[in-house]
């Protein structure tokens, strides 16, 4: 019975909220719109929530374009994921003289040495191609083609549908492309470390002098939306970092984090005409304006709706075994209501300690998701676990024992047979953790109960959803005769100025 408890009140948590979400879906006397998004010139670009994924604005985003050096994005990433920041970097005949000359670059020499950290502060803040190819060779283990095939590997995980990295510099190459929603995911991963944001958010970094140069290095940041390096026209508040790209092939591209409110955006520009900084300003500023961060469990009611008729229904007054992820947020429209997302229950999850997620929607657009999670609550300290005194207390709090009770816990006779409730509360399970691959396990009379008590709540949900879909239908009725009733009197005005002309 134990192993029927944990399948059961993990799969009760997240059906009961599948239901209460599904059972407030408004019917809607308008559909909530997404408000409209500004006219830029770049041809090609995208603003995405970092916490959420939610794509705020896009404008050709899934078309293909050659990155220049915001590639170094990835580049930076793969070597913070893959290598520690003091190991020294070599650079080889490869790295200087295939990647220097008419270039971005800094000047190193055959066989300098620098720690990982400098040569991604040059790939990062300089844009250095010989960094970026001696910081490829050094992960690769001596092989620039391996550290590229890792880069495609690694773009592959975030989620990438269109990219194809031929370099780690974005040098001209007629196989090297993305698109600006995948340039958005890479840079959604790196923004997640710590590292990353330090060295985009930094405007000026000094190498020391090393094997091959006896003064210093100085880096300057030439992102001009946090740097005045080479001028202040561009710089925005709230800009925190990113990264620039230009060949003659790809024209100038963009990378850029900002962040306001607990909102950060990540903004991709590509194939611009030399307008990426005033078309980020004019995207950032829509943005900033017209969304808001939301927290899910905070305003979440459905949820709780269907959590306090699951406590009353099935456990009585008894802590949760799976809450909502206190952390999870959505992006909406500022004038939203939140009440106003559609929702969705995923179960495709590989985590102990997750039940499921719910992927809420607004306006056909997916703003965010919220994970249920495991509390581990001990199902021992439940009351209706307890024989109780007619004091309210266990026979063991009470400390009153019969006389025969210390001669039956030597010789540990059989307990006394309970009712099913009571033999499933007393052995509530304290964690909620690989539910799902005991049941197996379970005897053909204990999986006969459990699918008996499953099949009965899919069975409410089905009823709910039917509801729902004629609730929906009655709605499109009614649209539909008061449109036709509209029709008839344009009609009948028309056919009486017909009838005026002829007489």
């Amino acid at each position: 019975m134990k192993k029927i408890c944990k399948i059961i009140s993990a799969l009760t948590v997240v059906l009961c909220i599948a239901a209460g979400c599904l059972g407030s879906v408004p019917v809607y006397a308008d559909d909530p719109v997404w408000p409209a998004g500004p006219e830029i010139s770049a041809p090609n670009a995208i603003v995405m929530e970092a916490s959420t994924g939610a794509v705020l604005y896009e404008k050709n985003a899934d078309e293909k374009h050659y990155p220049a050096s915001i590639t170094k994005i990835m580049t930076t990433l793969l070597a913070l994921e893959k290598c520690p920041l003091d190991e020294i970097v070599t650079f080889s005949a490869d790295a200087v003289y295939k990647n220097e000359g008419n270039t971005s670059h800094i000047a190193r020499d055959l066989n300098e040495e620098m720690t990982m950290e400098q040569c991604l502060y040059g790939v990062m803040l300089e844009s250095a191609n010989e960094c970026a190819y001696a910081v490829a060779e050094h992960i690769g283990g001596g092989s620039c083609q391996a550290f590229v095939d890792m880069m495609n590997e690694r773009a592959q995980e975030i989620g990438c549908t269109n990219t194809h990295f031929n370099n780690p510099n974005g040098l001209p190459d007629e196989t090297h492309v993305t698109t600006c929603r995948d340039m958005a995911l890479i840079s959604r991963e790196a923004i997640k470390n710590d590292t990353f944001r330090t060295i985009i958010s930094t405007v000026r970094y000094t190498i020391p002098p090393t094997n091959k140069h006896d003064t210093e290095t100085p880096l300057n940041n030439h992102h001009r939306m946090i740097s005045s390096y080479k001028g202040s026209q561009y710089l925005y508040d709230y800009a925190i970092g990113g990264k620039t790209g230009y060949t003659e092939a790809a024209g100038h591209t963009l990378v850029t984090y900002a962040e306001k409110d607990g909102m950060l955006l990540i903004c991709v520009i590509m194939n611009s005409a030399n307008t990426q900084y005033e078309d980020t300003r004019t995207l950032f500023d829509y943005c900033f304006e017209n969304f808001q961060v939301r927290n899910v469990s905070q305003n979440e009611t459905r949820f709780d709706a269907a959590q306090q008729e699951s406590r009353t229904s099935l456990f009585g007054d008894i802590e949760p075994f799976a809450k909502l992820d206190e952390e999870a947020l959505v992006v909406l429209p500022a004038a939203a209501d939140f009440q106003d997302t559609q929702t969705s229950v995923s179960y495709d999850t590989s985590s102990d300690d997750v039940v499921g997620s719910i992927v809420y929607t607004y306006a056909g657009r997916q703003v965010g998701t919220a994970d249920v999670i495991t509390t581990g609550a001990d199902g021992s300290v439940y009351e209706f676990g307890e024989k109780k005194t007619p004091e309210g207390l266990s026979e063991e709090e009470s400390g009153t024992q019969s006389d025969g009770d210390s001669e039956q816990e030597e010789t540990e006779p059989e307990e006394p047979r309970k009712g099913i409730g009571e033999r499933i509360a007393d052995r509530m399970p304290e964690e909620m953790s690989s539910v799902f691959a005991q049941f197996r396990e379970l005897t053909f009379r204990e999986k006969l109960i459990a699918m008996a008590i499953l099949l009965a709540i899919i069975i409410v949900i089905i009823l709910i959803i039917i509801m729902i879909i004629n609730n929906i239908r009655r709605e499109m009725r009614r649209r539909r005769r008061r449109r036709n009733a509209r029709y008839k009197v344009i009609q009948s005005s028309q056919s009486k100025n017909r009838r005026r002309r002829r007489r």
